[in-house]
């Protein structure tokens, strides 16, 4: 079966940090260039971290920059969302897929709540 599944979310004060996790099952996504997208209230959804599939290059978005990172294992099929410095705009629905994404194939998302 084809799945992403996140993890990791939670509450957070602001100035703090948090390590998402996407375990994606399926060879589709074991060599795609995978990325994070999140979604806040009332807004579309945007993506804020690529990695190549070999994951040699990554690419940020300008809100995240300098305080997010992007990371791959491939033998796991899994992607990581380091985050540091968080702020409170940070907060959303964080979800990981493919670049460009499978829009079937969404997960259920972890929640981020920075607060103040």
């Amino acid at each position: 079966q084809v799945q992403l599944v996140e993890s990791g979310g939670g509450l957070v004060q602001a100035g703090g940090s948090l390590r998402l996790s996407c375990a994606a099952s399926g060879s589709i996504f074991k060599f795609s260039p995978m990325g994070w997208y999140r979604q806040a209230p009332g807004k579309q959804r945007d993506l804020v971290a690529t990695i190549t599939g070999g994951g040699g290059s990554t690419n940020y978005a300008d809100s995240v920059k300098g305080r997010f990172a992007i990371s791959r294992d491939s033998a796991k099929n899994t992607v990581y969302l380091q985050m540091n410095s968080l702020k409170p705009e940070d907060t959303a629905v964080y979800y990981c897929n493919a670049v460009p994404a499978y829009n079937n194939l969404w997960g259920q998302g972890t929640q981020v709540t920075v607060s103040s």
